[in-house]
């Protein structure tokens, strides 16, 4: 098995090639069956074949991850709860939150209500899992002598805006996920030197994430021009992440005197 690699082929041969237990943490972007257009394929079939699909895929899944290993999906609303199930009874997982990923522009509905987030399951392998809080901390609002002021946990609703059509760092692609989005999943859930793997990878977000946070890698997509896509965004220098929680630019409010600096850090607490 060969790390930092992106592989053109279908999702589930790829991994029933790779070895049992080898990944720290996979991350899945799945198609939604909802009809889009992904350059070589569209994304619509019989509900029983899409069902049938997801339990194959999520078989490798499994079967690939470490017993410390953590497995985050984004899904649609139309069959999250069937995914959810199928984590949780049929494949016996870990969970370990249900994330609300939450934007401020979405499509706009004349009739209803209009979308403005996408949801995330997040399980674990086992009860015994890698989590890093410290990396992930959103800095208080206001200084409490009870807060921890290293920061908050984040918490399960999400904030991070879409790569927007008119954004210098927008792909050709139409499920672009925002890369800070990943980089909260993969510091989290994974240590440097660990192996992400992302077997619909899509745009290359989450490996060019991992690439630029000291992980090891691989991406895994049926369509060359986004195999191309991915290995573009990986080799460009990095600058910066295209999108940030605008929790984390916040400075507390309220904070002590600057004689008592002991008083504004108290790791101590959560």
């Amino acid at each position: 098995m060969h790390d930092n690699q992106l592989i053109c082929g279908d999702a589930i041969l790829e991994m029933s090639r790779l070895p049992d237990a080898c990944v720290d943490l996979l991350i899945a972007d799945p198609p939604y069956n909802l009809g889009k257009d992904y350059g070589n394929n569209r994304d619509l079939r019989a509900w029983h074949e899409y069902e049938q699909f997801t339990h194959d895929w999520l078989t490798q899944a499994v079967r690939l991850l470490k017993p410390s290993g953590s497995l985050y999906v984004f899904m649609g609303v139309r069959f999250i709860a069937r995914l959810f199930l199928m984590l949780e009874e049929e494949f016996q997982l870990c969970f370990n939150g249900w994330i609300t990923w939450h934007y401020t522009q979405g499509m706009g509905r004349k009739s209803g209500f209009s979308p403005r987030h996408e949801d995330i399951l997040y399980f674990t392998r086992t009860s015994q899992y890698t989590f890093n809080l410290d990396p992930v901390r959103v800095p208080q609002k206001y200084y409490r002598e009870r807060n921890n002021m290293a920061g908050a946990n984040p918490g399960d609703v999400w904030q991070f805006s879409h790569v927007h059509y008119c954004s210098a760092e927008r792909e050709k692609h139409p499920t672009q996920k925002p890369e800070a989005l990943l980089e909260r999943m993969i510091k989290a859930c994974s240590n440097p030197g660990d192996l992400v793997l992302d077997p619909f990878v899509g745009s290359g977000t989450s490996c060019r994430v991992a690439h630029v946070l000291g992980r090891r890698w691989i991406g895994i997509d049926c369509n060359p021009e986004y195999i191309a896509m991915s290995r573009r965004r990986i080799e460009a220098p990095f600058t910066s992440f295209d999108s940030h929680d605008p929790r984390m630019q916040r400075t507390p409010r309220d904070l002590p005197a600057a004689s008592s600096p002991a008083a504004a850090q108290n790791p101590e607490k959560t």
